[in-house]
């Protein structure tokens, strides 16, 4: 009787576990959420401060956005899709947003803050990509 009883719960908190696991990761990528993919490119002789970009400018970026962001990630580069050839990105930082108008109005008046602490973390200029999630 214990070991039907044990058998029990570890079976109801398997399954408990992969549906709650299931439904964020369904959160995470929600369909019509806009993307802001902010790419630094790999050059040689470039340098990227991770630890200033993730403790600082990331966050700080964030709080502008207010509730129209959803979340953010930061990727750190490692190698190129292609062996033998060199690092596409040193970083990127994304952000989900439900609103791309919100998102300008939010990033315009201070994009002048944001560009200037650039020189914080990189000597990289960023090439950006909006898009839509669509899966």
């Amino acid at each position: 009787m214990k070991l039907r009883l044990i058998l029990s719960f570890i079976l109801l908190a398997t399954c408990f576990t992969a549906f709650s696991q299931e439904k964020k990761n369904e959160a995470i990528v929600e369909k019509g959420l806009v993307k802001i993919s902010i790419m630094y490119p790999y050059a040689e002789g470039k340098t990227f401060n991770m630890e200033y970009y993730e403790t600082k400018h990331m966050p700080m970026v964030a709080q502008f956005l207010g509730s129209n962001l959803v979340k953010y990630t930061i990727e750190k580069g490692i190698a190129s899709g292609i062996p033998n050839q060199p690092l596409p990105f040193m970083a990127i930082g994304t952000f989900y947003v439900k609103s791309l108008s919100d998102y300008q109005a939010a990033i315009a008046p201070k994009r002048d803050a944001i560009r200037a602490d650039f020189a914080n973390y990189t000597n990289v200029s960023p090439v950006i990509l909006v898009s839509e999630v669509v899966k």
